[in-house]
Parts: C-alpha cells; structure tokens; sequence
C-alpha cells in the first residue's frame, strides 16, 4: 500500500508540524473519549462524569475547558435552582467523526490482534 505521506524533506516536516499540533490540541487521555462521549448531544457535568468513570471533577473540567477554548465544546449554563450547566459539541468538533471511527476500528482490531496473540502463547505453552 503506498504511503500518503512525506515524499520530501519539507513534506515530512510538514507532516509533523501538523501532527504536533494535533496532539497539543487533543492529547491526553480524556480529550477524544470526552468529544465521544458528547457526540449523541449534549450532557451536564455528573453525567459526562458518570459515562466516562474513571475521570476525577477536577481533571474533567481542566480537561473541559482546554476542549471549549478550542472551539470543540459549549457550555451552556441554565439559571435553574441549582444552576445547570451543559456541554455540547460545537459543529466544529464534528470534524473529528472520521478520525474518531478510525481510531475505534483500528481499537477494536488491536485488542483482537492481542487477544489473539495471547491465546496462541497459552496454547503454545501447553503443548
């Protein structure tokens, strides 16, 4: 299969400049789970919390608020008693739905591929 990417210097320079920003962008490892959890609408904090599990309040709303400053995220806070605050995707965000199902397919085939690699050393050691 050919490669899309660099042919030159330049182009390979490029190439990682964009990468890099890429990364300093939506590294870590709750900015793209957090852009998943939001894709089915929006969600108030408790919730998003609740869907992802692990994260504590703290990281989610650094994690939130790098996520808004970049355009990927609203929040949207309602005058209610107690006041209720809501994330959303932002139609920009939604540019990321290609590379979101990329990276949950090549998951998927992965964890098989390990999977599959475990059993046949079990299997190998038993014989």
């Amino acid at each position: 299969m050919p490669s899309t990417f660099a042919h030159t210097p330049e182009d390979c320079t490029r190439n990682l400049a964009a990468i890099r920003d890429t990364l300093y962008v939506l590294g870590g490892k709750w900015k793209l789970p957090i852009i998943s959890a939001l894709i089915d609408g929006p969600l108030r904090f408790k919730e998003l919390q609740k869907t992802l599990k692990d994260i504590t309040p703290k990281i989610l709303s650094k994690e939130l608020k790098e996520l808004e400053l970049n355009e990927f995220v609203t929040r949207t806070v309602y005058a209610t008693s107690p006041v209720t605050v809501e994330y959303e995707l932002t139609g920009y965000s939604r540019t990321l739905e290609k590379v979101l199902i990329e990276l949950r397919d090549w998951g998927f085939e992965h964890r098989k591929k390990l999977k599959d690699c475990h059993k046949a050393r079990r299997a190998a050691e038993k014989s």
